[in-house]
């Protein structure tokens, strides 16, 4: 007799409805608000957001795909033993290509059950059914929606020991302040013992990390994420946003230690958003903000992470490329 298949393995549940959660609009308008203002992350990854990301993720100069997936090839046996548990949820998953190498190192050692939260329905079905196809034995529950009402989900349906993961770097997409909300949420999800595995671009040189985050000649991949925003502002809110008006770009800032992703005005732009009862003003030269990429260095990580109650437990480095994988416990007094 032979088990369920892929798509008996797979689910998708909405959990965007949680009536205590700050709506989507205030955020975008909060953001928009801002000096400079931006936009935030996950507003890119629709459908088309996302094919355009997994084609950055093959850029030659974006190397911080390569390189994790590097890194969880060697390691990937020693960071399922030290996780320890067979629930993993994954922060913004898309298509779990690399996780695949996690997941595989898990099943070997316990029944696993996935729980990727994405904002992308369309991607979480087909990584979802593609694992379940590819891994015997392994479920997926997809939780369609923001992070934290992923996280707000499960701490409605507990089920024992929990491991968070956050690949991808996607950690230094948020300010300081946003990262320390999520640490919170994350924090409150999991149980004293539990594991939480982020990855991390650490610090390097300016030409490195611009020739990263720009496209190459002949490539459009990095623009048109980036003005995929200006769409998403168009189709949901009403805005009249011409796309031709604004020059993609990323500047490495050295006083914050951040790759800012920019749309730069070519001229002065007063654009109403009807949705959103706000008019977006941005002179010849300014810009608006739709990415943010921090790099850490690796003290500076542990005591982010640690101040909300987790302890460094262990860490697996690329020395070339200056990235990391950590492994942080929930101490049991937080």
């Amino acid at each position: 007799m032979t088990g369920p298949g892929p798509r008996a393995r797979t689910r998708i549940l909405p959990v965007a409805d949680r009536g205590d959660a700050v709506p989507e609009e205030e955020v975008v308008r909060d953001h928009l608000g801002r000096t400079p203002p931006g936009l935030p992350p996950w507003l890119g990854y629709d459908e088309a957001g996302s094919l355009l990301f997994e084609r950055i993720t093959e850029l030659p100069a974006y190397y911080l795909t390569r390189v994790e997936r590097a890194l969880l090839e060697r390691h990937s046996a020693e960071v399922a033993e030290l996780l320890g548990c067979g629930r993993i949820v994954e922060l913004g998953s898309g298509s779990a290509k690399k996780t695949r190498l996690l997941l595989e190192g898990c099943l070997r050692l316990r029944p696993t059950s996935y729980l990727p939260i994405d904002v992308d329905r369309s991607m979480l079905a087909s990584s979802g059914a593609a694992l379940c196809a590819e891994l015997d034995g392994l479920e997926v529950t997809g939780l369609w929606g923001r992070y934290e009402d992923g996280l707000d989900w499960l701490r409605a349906h507990a089920g024992g020991p929990l491991a968070v993961v956050f690949l991808g770097s996607t950690f230094g997409n948020a300010v300081r302040e946003e990262r320390g909300g999520l640490l919170r949420e994350i924090a409150r999800s999991l149980g004293p013992g539990d594991a939480f595995l982020v990855s991390a671009d650490l610090d390097k040189d300016r030409e490195t990390l611009e020739a990263c985050y720009n496209d190459p000649p002949g490539d459009a991949a990095f623009a048109g994420f980036r003005l995929n925003y200006l769409t998403r502002l168009n189709d949901l809110y009403g805005a009249e946003f011409a796309l031709d008006d604004f020059v993609p770009r990323a500047r490495y800032n050295a006083d914050t230690s951040t790759v800012e992703g920019r749309l730069v005005a070519r001229a002065d732009r007063a654009v109403p958003v009807p949705g959103l009862g706000v008019t977006v003003r941005v002179p010849r030269g300014g810009f608006l903000n739709v990415g943010y990429s921090v790099k850490f260095d690796e003290r500076g990580l542990a005591r982010e992470v640690g101040a909300h109650g987790f302890d460094l437990q262990a860490r697996w480095l690329d020395e070339d490329a200056g990235y990391g994988i950590f492994l942080f416990r929930r101490r049991g007094d937080g």
